[in-house]
């Protein structure tokens, strides 16, 4: 697995996996999860709860993860600070974290994230369900390997893509993906 050029892909309607192969230990990439220093450095700083219903807080500044990047596109601009508001539904560390992702109860989103250790690395497997749109299924695609490719630049020590610049080729790329995916599902 190419640690940089694995797709998402979505395994039902309205939910995207990805997988990353991280340079290790397992206790690293899950503290990259769930210290929000950390964190703030691939994705998002907020409060983490570490149990069962516990209160999470992703406040995404997309602008600020890596330098050397393109303005974000005009519809995007609004976003320049974005909260996520979740609650914790399963959490086994260092293996599994998942929690709601934004909206009312029971109207949010879902993301899951596993790890295992494989070879002296960290298979991360990011799943984020219950999409309302294909729109969204979009952004959160593309939004998803952005920032997990963000964050093995990080782990390598290496710096990463321009986050705007990777986020909009990428919306792009996984239109043609997904379309292309649900028109053969569907036999068009």
């Amino acid at each position: 697995m190419n640690i940089h050029t694995s797709y998402g892909i979505v395994t039902e309607p309205g939910a995207v996996r990805i997988e990353r192969l991280l340079p290790g230990p397992i206790e690293r990439i899950w503290s990259y999860l769930t210290d929000s220093d950390k964190r703030r450095q691939w994705l998002a700083a907020g409060p983490m709860e570490l149990k069962l219903g516990g209160h999470v807080e992703n406040v995404f500044r997309n602008s600020e993860l890596t330098r050397n990047d393109d303005p974000p596109p005009a519809h995007m601009a609004a976003f320049a600070e974005h909260r996520v508001p979740g609650e914790i539904i399963a959490c086994e560390p260092p293996h599994l974290l998942a929690y709601s992702w934004g909206g009312a109860p029971g109207e949010s989103s879902e993301v899951r994230f596993e790890l295992a250790p494989r070879n002296g690395k960290v298979l991360l497997t990011v799943t984020h369900r219950r999409l309302a749109e294909d729109g969204a299924l979009l952004n959160v695609a593309a939004g998803w390997h952005t920032h997990l490719d963000i964050l093995a630049a990080r782990l390598e020590g290496s710096e990463p893509d321009g986050f705007w610049r990777t986020h909009t080729r990428l919306v792009a790329e996984y239109g043609r993906r997904i379309d292309g995916s649900q028109t053969a599902a569907k036999g068009g």
